[in-house]
């Protein structure tokens, strides 16, 4: 996948101020700031289904908060656990359980698939909803975060509000570099043009199930990842991460950041978690501003805000190009 240049300068940007901020900012934004890289990692993984494979999953929530229950039941109540026992328990976890329900789902298409994925999530959100010994509609506490060390020898403390933030950062470029160079490959030509054109890929000899079934599964994986660091994150998962509001709250920062561009999804996390926050400030009918900001985006930005960046680097282009045009006139 291709990325300008003058868009890779902007990302380069944006990672230097991420980078610098837990130095000049309050704690609260700072904490906040994490709360957007997370949900920034879960809105690309949903980018990957629908903006690239054409696969419009209404229950991606499912797999995000299955992620931190499995930390919670691994973590024991004594101590915490090395985060080389946790983090693929949680992970494979997560591909299974997406393995499963992807190879349900893709058989079917459009609102068929909507509805699979959403009752499968369904029945998961009941079953943790229900668990009392896993908390029930209160959900569960994470107490202790998972050690970052060799030997005894500790190399990351999480506990450390400034380890934990730089730790959410590399997973968010590592998410972001992986899912691009995963594009850039046949595999991502293929699953692209399973989102053009199924039949004709199909037609061309691919096996469109098992390119859609795979997709799902990485997708599946790196919303789990997003879940683990939600529950490091937030000491506490409850049904709520799984249930149909959090995977349509996803699914609107991918809309509001532009389909398809994988860094979009992450500036509409960035751009829905900061709104809602200052919303909230604002009056307490913060959903109703919410809401109006949302069909806006929709009526005039139908690429996100990413066709923003798009837009302004078109007009960039055309000023050299008028000047000249210009020039040669005047001659």
């Amino acid at each position: 996948m291709q990325t300008s240049r003058s868009v890779t300068v902007l990302l380069l940007l944006c990672l230097a101020v991420l980078a610098v901020f837990p130095w000049v900012g309050e704690s609260f934004y700072v904490d906040l700031v994490v709360r957007m890289m997370i949900l920034g990692i879960f809105a690309m993984s949903l980018d990957l289904l629908i903006g690239f494979t054409g696969l419009i999953s209404f229950g991606h929530a499912a797999f995000f908060g299955l992620s931190g229950y499995l930390l919670a039941i691994v973590t024991p109540d004594s101590g915490p656990i090395p985060i080389w026992y946790a983090l693929p328990f949680c992970l494979i976890g997560t591909a299974l359980a997406a393995l499963v329900i992807g190879w349900f789902s893709v058989r079917t298409s459009g609102i068929y698939f909507i509805m699979l994925t959403l009752a499968f999530a369904q029945m998961l959100f009941y079953f943790f909803n229900e668990n009392t010994d896993l908390g029930g509609s209160d959900g569960i506490f994470i107490f202790f975060r998972p050690t970052v060390g060799v030997g005894g020898f500790t190399l990351l403390n999480l506990d450390d509000h400034y380890t934990m933030y730089y730790l959410v950062l590399v997973s968010l470029v590592g998410s972001y570099l992986l899912l691009r160079t995963l594009l850039s490959s046949p595999f991502g030509w293929v699953i692209r043009g399973v989102h053009a054109n199924e039949g004709r890929t199909r037609a061309l000899g691919y096996s469109t199930f098992r390119y859609k079934l795979v997709s799902f599964v990485i997708a599946g994986t790196i919303a789990g990842l997003a879940g683990f660091l939600e529950g490091m994150h937030g000491g506490v998962m409850s049904p709520a991460h799984l249930g149909w509001h959090e995977s349509g709250t996803v699914m609107m920062m991918v809309i509001l950041g532009g389909m398809g561009t994988l860094y979009g999804p992450v500036l509409g996390a960035f751009a829905r978690v900061f709104l809602q926050d200052w919303f909230q400030e604002v009056t307490e009918h913060w959903l109703l501003l919410m809401g109006s900001f949302v069909i806006a985006v929709v009526l005039f930005l139908p690429h996100g805000i990413a066709g923003l960046v798009h837009q302004a680097r078109e007009r960039l282009r055309r000023v050299p190009a008028l000047k000249t045009g210009e020039e040669k006139a005047g001659e």
